[in-house]
């Protein structure tokens, strides 16, 4: 390095140089030409670094000890994981709605504009090109386009989304194989130990592919996000963390120190929108779970207990143990595991409950064929319950109209959906031409066709085989509550 008094003459006669400039003077350029034959020498070579042989042995020695320090785990973590970090570009087809009764005149009908969006997500399975990122930032896409850090760039498609848990899987197809994120677990995660947050957020504004670091800690595990009015559904068991998560940062890898991936960035708490130090990512082994299902069924594969639950009264602190259980559903497996309502449980698997949400985390992650043990208050051992499939994915479906799928309404199958209706006919399915003719949709319950009584799927499929044309009225159960839906029939 050179010494600091060389330096200072290196730098001073640059600095006179542009002072004369400044003055204008010819004969202060004169002056100092006479006083320092060295000015004719260009500035850039006046500028130059120094070669790594003209600095002192002992420099060299003390910087390669801080050059060592600074590379920690949490550069080493980045440098891991940062290859299969993709910036996810979207592209959705918005319906446009005229803000007012002017534009109204001048908005042709269904009137649609093209948005973009932008997440992030990572590599899982480089041989086939699976990504997993956020359900919100693929849903409703019209064309997706995975970039690498390398600039490489690939167009997507979608494998399969879950809402439920916001994970979604998207595939490109590359030419060779891709770089993997070495994925951890999310068990046994140490509150307070070092973590990173990878994504691409505002990276609209950016002008390269690299995706951005930012560190903090695990500030707590197990979160349940209950939704605001302006947010989808709730998050549950989610990992907190103060590292910054931005607009953009969604589907990105929460990394440990080791450079293993244990999360997926979701969501954020913020009064401005912007990061607060409250960041939230999905477990990794929840993550993994459910982007197995989608990538080998196409769907998430989930269990039922038959069990609601409901909270149990609170102390004079507010407080609660346990939750109560509410309704247990005929021939489910927790009625027959010999568990009855009004009962309360403190725990499953050895994990407390203080509130329903803390249920519905515990089945979150149960799979057909699972089973656990229930701690009920006043019982010595704990109940074992088998976890069974979802009685609407098992029970028969009914081709109506060609275009569209019914089950019949079970005691079951309404314990399940959580429905009003004893009977009727559930849409498990629906195409677009189906629901734009006569309305119906995935989740409705048809209760009843013009003034006749609908009690099964059976019965739907043959009134609609029997209709004649004309003007028909639905009778349907949805979100709670009844609709009527009329529509013109016209056969053929």
């Amino acid at each position: 390095m050179m010494d600091s008094r060389l330096r200072a003459a290196a730098l001073w006669p640059v600095a006179a140089l542009s002072l004369a400039a400044c003055d204008g003077a010819d004969g202060g350029r004169s002056a100092f030409a006479a006083d320092s034959p060295a000015s004719d020498a260009p500035v850039a070579a006046v500028l130059a670094p120094e070669a790594p042989e003209q600095v002192p042995a002992e420099v060299r020695s003390a910087a390669q000890g801080v050059d060592d320090s600074r590379r920690t785990a949490i550069v080493l973590a980045s440098e891991r994981v940062a290859p299969a970090v993709v910036t996810i570009n979207t592209v959705r087809t918005q319906r446009v709605r005229p803000s007012s009764m002017w534009e109204s005149f001048f908005l042709p009908p269904n009137a649609a504009r093209r948005v973009s969006g932008l997440g992030s997500g990572f590599v899982i399975d480089g041989s086939r090109g699976l990504i997993v990122t956020n359900d919100h930032v693929v849903q409703g896409a019209d064309r997706l386009l995975a970039t690498f850090p390398d600039g490489r760039a690939y167009e997507a498609t979608v494998v399969g989304t879950d809402p439920v848990t916001d994970v979604a899987v998207i595939r490109v197809d590359a030419d060779e194989e891709l770089p993997e994120a070495p994925l951890g677990t999310s068990e046994s995660l140490y509150i307070g130990e070092w973590v990173v947050a990878i994504g691409n957020p505002f990276g609209y504004l950016l002008s390269n592919s690299e995706p951005t670091v930012t560190a903090g800690v695990v500030s707590a595990v197990g979160r349940h996000i209950v939704p605001t009015s302006e947010d989808q559904g709730f998050y549950l068991g989610m990992i907190q963390t103060d590292a910054s998560i931005n607009p953009g940062n969604s589907g990105g890898p929460l990394v440990n120190a080791l450079g293993q991936v244990i999360g997926v960035n979701s969501s954020i708490f913020s009064r401005s929108g912007g990061s607060e130090g409250l960041g939230f990512a999905i477990p990794i082994d929840r993550a993994l779970h459910v982007a197995g299902d989608l990538i080998d069924h196409g769907e998430v594969r989930r269990a039922w207990l038959g069990v609601d639950v409901e909270p149990a009264e609170a102390d004079d602190w507010g407080r609660t143990r346990g939750v109560l259980v509410s309704q247990v559903a005929g021939g489910s497996p927790a009625s027959a595991a010999g568990l009855v309502a009004g009962r309360r449980i403190l725990a499953v698997d050895g994990r407390r409950l203080s509130a329903p949400l803390d249920w519905e985390d515990v089945i979150l992650d149960l799979r057909p064929g699972d089973a656990v043990a229930v701690d009920v208050e006043g019982r010595d051992a704990p109940v074992r319950i088998q976890a069974g499939d979802l009685p609407s994915l098992s029970a028969e479906r009914v081709v109506v109209l060609d275009q569209m799928e019914m089950i019949t309404v079970t005691p079951q199958i309404r314990a399940e959906r959580q429905l009003a209706s004893e009977d009727g006919a559930l849409v498990v399915t629906a195409s677009d031409a189906v629901s734009s003719q006569i309305g119906l949709r995935a989740g409705d319950v048809l209760v009843q066709i013009n003034n006749v009584r609908v009690r099964s799927a059976d019965d739907a499929a043959r009134f609609f085989q029997q209709l004649p044309p004309g003007r028909v009225r639905l009778g349907v159960e949805r979100s709670g509550g009844y609709v009527f839906l009329d529509f013109v029939w016209r056969r053929g």
